[in-house]
């Protein structure tokens, strides 16, 4: 089952409403998004990436996950 940019966004603003996020891609599985929000003050790249992943709920699990690639970053607002 394919998904789509929107419902990625969705996924990461439920988890980080307050953030900016950009989400680009239109093949249905690979996809990269920007995710900038203050709450990743104070936390390495790593640990910022993870809460993203996280928040996708399962959806880049394994073979039958429906989102196969997302390049991420992440950052704190200046």
């Amino acid at each position: 089952m394919a998904i789509e940019a929107h419902d990625i966004e969705a996924l990461i603003r439920a988890a980080f409403p307050n953030a900016v996020i950009t989400v680009q891609g239109d093949d249905g599985a690979h996809f990269s998004a920007e995710v900038i929000d203050a709450s990743f003050k104070g936390m390495n790249r790593v640990q910022q990436q993870r809460a993203v992943y996280a928040s996708l709920k399962g959806k880049m699990d394994g073979p039958s996950g429906a989102l196969h690639a997302l390049a991420l970053t992440t950052k704190a607002p200046e």
